[in-house]
């Protein structure tokens, strides 16, 4: 007789926990995704989803494949004067590319974002939740400025990659780290927290 019910705890059960969170992480974000619906959509029991991956934010990181866990280098990023925060999410997110190890890793990730539409919507999730909002959400600011000015600041960075990393265009591309921190980082200051040039 064929068994039935719940998975057993196998790399089976773990690649149909991960399919599962993809799916609905793509389909509805991080926010608006419960542990209690993967598990049901991989056929497992929540308890086992916990103790393949902890937490819903260590399963979300798995999911997309994350090159490193913002909340250890958010940190780093948001100690210190604010005025100083775009140098500080300068240098941090060089340190990332730069690095042998995660700088391929997160490059693959910008890789397929640009290729396949789930990727991307994981992608932005990842972006959203995970970095822009935890630092705009530090920032004094207007809270209904805070999605755009977020936005502005990851349209910036994301043009770093696509020049630095991606196309290598000279001489952004061999360009020392403090160099980039000190060209880029009056734009980061201007979209994060000076007031906004928007139409009236």
């Amino acid at each position: 007789m064929a068994r039935t019910g719940r998975r057993p705890g196998n790399q089976d059960t773990r690649e149909a926990i991960l399919a599962a969170a993809r799916a609905a992480f793509a389909e509805r974000g991080f926010d608006r995704t419960s542990i209690r619906a993967i598990a049901t959509s991989a056929g497992v029991d929540p308890a086992l989803v916990h103790h393949y991956f902890g937490t819903k934010d260590e399963l979300f990181l798995a999911t997309v494949q994350a090159p490193m866990d913002p909340a250890v280098l958010l940190p780093q990023v948001l100690d210190g004067d604010v005025k100083e925060l775009p140098e500080r999410l300068l240098r941090t997110f060089l340190s990332v590319w730069d690095h042998p190890v995660t700088g391929p890793a997160a490059l693959a990730l910008v890789r397929s974002g640009l290729q396949h539409d789930w990727s991307a919507r994981m992608l932005r999730e990842f972006l959203t939740t995970r970095i822009l909002r935890r630092v705009v959400g530090t920032l004094p600011i207007d809270p209904a400025e805070a999605p755009l000015r977020g936005a502005l600041a990851a349209s910036q960075m994301i043009g770093l990659v696509m020049i630095r990393y991606v196309l290598k265009l000279e001489p952004l591309a061999s360009a020392d780290p403090e160099t980039v921190v000190t060209m880029v980082a009056p734009n980061i200051r201007r979209y994060l927290l000076e007031p906004l040039a928007l139409p009236t």
